[in-house]
């Protein structure tokens, strides 16, 4: 596996950078997952779009344009030979010393990971999730914007701790006010009454390029899709549940807090917005 790290190809065991570097130290950086299918990366130009407003809302400049960026993730996927695959694509904000200052960091690094990824089992996207919400909240929005996609997780990574020792594979996790949020990475559906209902982006959530895709295409079938304020009693109530990501895709949720959600299986709605996203990602 070769890694791309600021216009140079490394092996994977031969791939680092400094300790100094204020991504390591601090966070202080932003990324995007990716998939590819076919050789085709999956809502590049959307992607590429949210890395540079990331970037931008933490006032760091990326050392390269849209365009070198979008040949240099097309470039490191051909280098490893892969076609259905998932990159992973960081800025950090580069090597500086041990002060927060930013302006004491050299210039920002690039660094492109291709590699394959399983999220979740095959027998889970055919049985669906069993998840609990956790007492970890998402970060308070007035604090970090959570449209920010940046390199520190670890709200998230607490957050997958606790569902782990309760025996879920994922957790939801709800925001300062107690309202559903998301889960640790991936964005959270209901259907109710024939309606799709997600959380809006003032809950506190990363507004998903997967997320997206999936409510145009239940918009296409005809579902009403509503973004809006949602409890733990409508997860518990609801009639469907579904999670979405770019390394989960699209994925069922039949129990939460051990409540069994509608027949206890992926339902019909689910499982057509499941084989239509499927069918997107090969057009």
């Amino acid at each position: 596996m070769k890694i791309y790290i600021n216009g140079e190809y490394f092996e994977k065991e031969d791939a680092k950078i400094s300790v100094y570097d204020h991504g390591l130290l601090y966070g202080d950086g932003v990324f995007e997952g990716i998939r590819s299918y076919g050789g085709k990366v999956f809502k590049m130009v959307e992607h590429i779009d949210r890395l540079w407003d990331s970037a931008k809302a933490i006032r760091m400049e990326i050392p390269m344009t849209k365009e070198e960026m979008t040949e240099a993730v097309e470039e490191t996927l051909a280098v490893n030979g892969l076609t259905d695959g998932y990159i992973r694509l960081i800025v950090t904000r580069g090597v500086g010393d041990l002060g927060l200052d930013p302006d004491k960091c050299g210039t920002p690094q690039v660094i492109i990971i291709a590699d394959l990824i399983a999220l979740y089992p095959p027998e889970l996207y055919e049985k669906g999730l069993e998840i609990v919400t956790i007492s970890t909240p998402r970060n308070h929005p007035a604090a970090l914007s959570p449209r920010i996609k940046s390199l520190n997780y670890l709200s998230s990574i607490l957050a997958k701790i606790e569902g782990k020792q309760a025996g879920c594979v994922e957790a939801l996790m709800l925001n300062h006010k107690g309202e559903l949020a998301e889960c640790t990475a991936d964005n959270f559906f209901i259907v109710r009454k024939g309606r799709l209902l997600t959380p809006p982006s003032d809950a506190g959530i990363l507004e998903g390029i997967t997320r997206n895709a999936v409510m145009d295409i239940a918009r296409e079938m005809g579902v009403e899709v509503l973004e809006i304020v949602l409890t733990k009693y409508d997860a518990y109530v609801a009639d469907e549940c579904f999670l979405t990501g770019s390394a989960a895709e699209v994925i069922a949720v039949v129990k939460i807090d051990g409540r069994t959600i509608g027949e206890g299986k992926p339902g019909p709605i689910t499982r057509e917005l499941k084989d239509r996203f499927q069918k997107l990602t090969q057009s």
